[in-house]
């Protein structure tokens, strides 16, 4: 049971965040893919220099997140829902915590966001990637 006495984020306040994130990781995501041209001559069509721009775009991607995350708890698209990542116990997570739940995170995106539906029925209102990092995403309260 969380420590914290803020009550989880609910799943469409963590869903508007990722839309709002999408923007920013897309602009990186052309920079490093615009690297990956420049390199080649051409676009990555498959093969292992495909793989290795897949893993460019992951890494960078988590880059922004956790490095967002560890200033302050929140990324660009968290701000406006006053959405913020803490530890069960509300205190600031730990590099280690905030790269699993980004792990986490994507493997949750790419079983169709089972992970986040799983909020829904979790006792505690959390998702996979905050059970596995034992971190949370709170809502703040207005200024």
């Amino acid at each position: 049971m969380p420590v914290s006495k803020r009550p989880p984020a609910l799943i469409g306040w963590r869903l508007l965040a990722l839309l709002y994130d999408f923007f920013p990781v897309l602009a990186l995501w052309f920079i490093t893919a615009g690297m990956f041209t420049l390199l080649h001559g051409d676009a990555v069509r498959g093969g292992w220099l495909g793989l290795l721009e897949f893993a460019a775009l992951w890494l960078v991607t988590g880059l922004y997140t956790v490095l967002s995350w560890r200033r302050g708890g929140q990324t660009i698209g968290m701000r406006p829902w006053r959405l913020q990542v803490v530890t069960t116990a509300g205190g600031a997570p730990g590099t280690r915590a905030l790269w699993l739940r980004y792990a986490v995170g994507g493997l949750s995106l790419l079983c169709g966001g089972l992970g986040f539906w799983w909020a829904w029925v979790d006792r505690d209102g959390m998702t996979w990637h905050d059970r596995a990092s034992k971190t949370r995403m709170q809502r703040l309260p207005k200024a």
